[in-house]
């Protein structure tokens, strides 16, 4: 369906700075500075869009961009706007020019070059709103570069996971080295049919998945140790799917002398990152080894709202 743009200028006039919504926009590429420039100044062309932060990880060879805007409703109470949807589709065609996933490898895992995008409700917005706009920019990318697109959680009609998609689809089987990744190893002609797009795959762009859910919080914990095994070990005890911590999802990946346990608390008010802390550092005491001190990948949504108001007002007040 056409947008009136007409009638959202009309509607901007009284844009409510308490309807926000926060886009986690995540690349497979951390290394190529050329290309992250090129995406990152793709976003920033939109006055009315704010990078809040932003995350490179040269090992992962993977990025992130976390962007806040604003979202508009109709008269029933249904979103109808976000500037959200064209700044990443635009920063979505920059990645899928500039990266090739069958050149592409490192430690973390990843399914396409626009690997995933996740919407998240901020202040008075809602999940409904979050998951209008992922279905809005799924249809968009399966019309604009006929990429399969697999939705998740409150985007998709059942509610399915994105851990579960991603199992299903081999996410977290390393094809390279052993604990790496590399190229593009799947099928041709995916094994399930993705919610958008084709069932054929292009080995440059590989799949998109793009969800809706409330607020994940990503925290990582170095291990100070090259033994894979233990850290595997670790990092199953400490995840709700190996008997660990509830609504706590864990990824052990390989960096260059250590390892990392990668964790999403996907309810951070219920199990924080202190008590994933905690069972980290007893879990590896128990195989002898040592764990530093972890760290936040992103900002707090207090922190998030914050940075977006006075980025925004900064932008509205220059010349």
């Amino acid at each position: 369906m056409a947008f009136n743009y007409t009638t959202t200028k009309e509607q901007k006039k009284t844009v409510d700075q308490s309807m926000l919504l926060c886009c986690k926009f995540f690349i497979s590429e951390g290394r190529n500075i050329a290309t992250l420039d090129a995406v990152e100044r793709v976003a920033r062309s939109n006055p009315e869009t704010v990078i809040v932060h932003k995350f490179h990880d040269r090992t992962y060879n993977r990025a992130r961009y976390s962007l806040v805007s604003y979202v508009l409703h109709d008269c029933t109470g249904n979103a109808i706007y976000s500037p959200l949807q064209q700044t990443v589709v635009a920063m979505a065609e920059a990645a899928f020019n500039a990266i090739n996933l069958e050149l592409h490898e490192g430690a973390h895992p990843r399914l396409g070059a626009v690997d995933d995008i996740v919407f998240h409700p901020l202040a008075c917005a809602s999940l409904d709103d979050a998951a209008w706009l992922a279905k809005a920019v799924a249809a968009d990318f399966a019309n604009q570069f006929n990429v399969p697109v697999f939705l998740y959680a409150a985007a998709h009609p059942t509610g399915k996971q994105l851990d579960t998609i991603r199992r299903e689809l081999g996410f977290y089987r390393p094809n390279f080295m052993g604990n790496q990744w590399a190229g593009w190893t799947m099928p041709d002609i995916l094994p399930q049919t993705p919610d958008k797009g084709p069932i054929v795959v292009s080995r440059a762009k590989g799949i998109s998945m793009i969800g809706a859910r409330p607020w994940v919080t990503l925290y990582n914990i170095p291990i100070l140790s090259t033994d894979v095994s233990a850290a595997r070990r670790i990092a199953r005890k400490v995840s709700a799917r190996g008997g660990g911590l509830p609504a706590v999802q864990t990824l052990r990946i390989v960096c260059e002398d250590f390892n990392e346990i990668a964790c999403m608390l996907l309810e951070p008010n219920r199990v924080g990152a202190d008590r994933v802390q905690n069972l980290v550092e007893m879990l590896a005491a128990q195989e002898g080894l040592d764990v530093e001190k972890g760290y936040f990948t992103d900002l707090s949504p207090e922190m998030i709202i914050e940075q977006y108001m006075n980025l925004i007002s900064t932008k509205k007040s220059s010349p």
